[in-house]
């Protein structure tokens, strides 16, 4: 079967190059391949009682499908050049912007337009962190929460279910360069077209690798985060939270010179498990209704590693410490910052008596058994410095969820379009290596639509 395009990953990317494309040009033939399940079927099955942890479905509801990985994440679409990725120095500072404020307006359009956005313009906070050695980035945040973010991509899925053909649950297996574009070869078929969008996301990344490796498209090396993800009381941050919702906060350590960052901050939020290839991880959600809240916030707190040569894979080396956590705790480790400091492991007599109750049904452990020694010096160090502005957050009840890993994707080949060295192979989203946001990944699929429709 033959397509104008064929955009493999409904994430973001995906979502929004169909959407642009379709838009601008009703006429042409348009199809999505997903690994991944329908929105209304992505269900992830640990439900807290019967399941308590992850049994390793097929494919992850969590991590694949209609929606991507930022799916059930938080709904932030950060809009700034200052973190979230590189997009602009391919296309611009200005024109990287204009395209994150239009898919803002899109998922205003399609369901968002009662959300809130925030800003770290003229707040007092930029002050307080500097007085203290901290430095707060610079950003608008669109907060649409886990539960609005749902109801954006079931609006966007209806607008674009009858101009596009979805295959879901269909990997795709390989990608063929062909005389006249590409062909895109699945378990039981395979189907032509004339362009081709890879946005595989970050689950993909070992897909996008081997097709780099197989057309020889040169890649390089990418950084990987790894920290653990933090769980206090709300009222501990809620000064902060309160007039910025997401702060991205970023301190330079004493003793190595690295730099630990928080990420994805849940005001009144849940932690959540992720699985990523096989390795289980943390992450957060927090939702935008009310009932919904619960008395905690939880944010990562992130190590940025670069290797240089001989060693390349940063992800494998991610991916290597994440292991070493599951082996210990069959899935994430839980551990109080009190008895990480003193050199003890959590256990379940001491998680009980702790005042902070965990959203996340975690085993309780000992993260200096996982975390490498210079990551999680600097972690103990970031919590001491951000007690400092917000007191409470080097309490002893505080909750260290490990491991948290945020792997990036080889950083891909591509010029100013976002095109591959050849022709009509464009390369967007996280699945690119360079873009690390929704925001980010969406406006680079609006981007590539745009220059096929020109």
């Amino acid at each position: 079967m033959k397509y104008d395009v064929i955009i493999i990953g409904a994430g973001p990317g995906g979502i929004f190059s169909a959407f642009e494309l379709t838009k601008k040009n009703p006429d042409l033939k348009v199809a999505v391949f997903e690994a991944g399940n329908t929105l209304d079927k992505r269900k992830c099955p640990i439900d807290g009682e019967k399941i308590k942890s992850c049994i390793n479905c097929k494919t992850c509801s969590i991590m694949s499908g209609f929606g991507g990985a930022g799916a059930f994440s938080d709904g932030k679409y950060n809009i700034t050049n200052d973190f979230g990725g590189t997009l602009y120095e391919y296309i611009g500072k200005k024109r990287a912007l204009e395209l994150m404020k239009y898919v803002d307006d899109i998922n205003m359009k399609y369901g968002g337009e009662n959300t809130k956005i925030y800003s770290t313009t003229g707040t007092k906070f930029k002050k307080i962190c500097m007085q203290n050695d901290l430095h707060l980035l610079d950003a608008s945040v669109r907060h649409l929460g886990t539960d609005i973010n749902y109801v954006v991509l079931e609006n966007l899925y209806k607008e674009l279910k009858d101009k596009v053909t979805f295959y879901f649950n269909q990997p795709v297996l390989k990608l063929e360069v062909i005389e006249d574009g590409y062909k895109v070869i699945c378990e039981e078929d395979s189907y032509d077209c004339k362009y081709c969008i890879m946005s595989v996301g970050r689950v993909g990344s070992k897909w996008m690798e081997e097709v780099c490796q197989q057309l020889d498209i040169p890649t390089k090396s990418n950084r990987v985060d790894i920290g653990v993800r933090v769980e206090i009381p709300a009222e501990v941050f809620s000064h902060i939270t309160d007039e910025l919702y997401e702060s991205k906060i970023v301190y330079r350590t004493k003793k190595y010179g690295d730099m630990v960052r928080t990420f994805c901050m849940n005001p009144k939020g849940v932690v959540v498990n992720e699985n990523t290839n096989g390795i289980i991880t943390v992450n957060g959600h927090s939702y935008g209704d009310e009932s919904r809240h619960t008395s905690n916030t939880n944010f990562a707190l992130l190590v940025a590693k670069r290797f240089s040569e001989p060693f390349k894979d940063s992800n494998g080396y991610g991916e290597s410490i994440a292991r070493l956590s599951n082996m210990l705790g069959g899935g994430v480790l839980v551990q109080r910052f009190g008895d990480l400091i003193r050199g003890r492991r959590s256990t379940e007599s001491r998680m009980e008596q702790s005042f902070v109750t965990p959203t996340l049904n975690a085993t309780p452990g000992d993260l200096s058994l996982v975390l490498p020694k210079r990551i999680l010096d600097g972690i103990i160090e970031m919590i001491y410095a951000l007690d400092k502005i917000a007191p409470g957050m080097a309490n002893d009840d505080t909750l260290l969820y490990g491991v948290e890993v945020k792997f990036y994707n080889l950083e891909v080949g591509v010029d100013e379009n976002l095109q591959s060295k050849y022709k009509n192979l464009y390369i967007i989203g996280d699945g690119s290596g360079i873009t690390h946001s929704l925001s980010h990944a969406s406006a680079s699929g609006v981007h590539v639509a745009r220059k096929i429709l020109e």
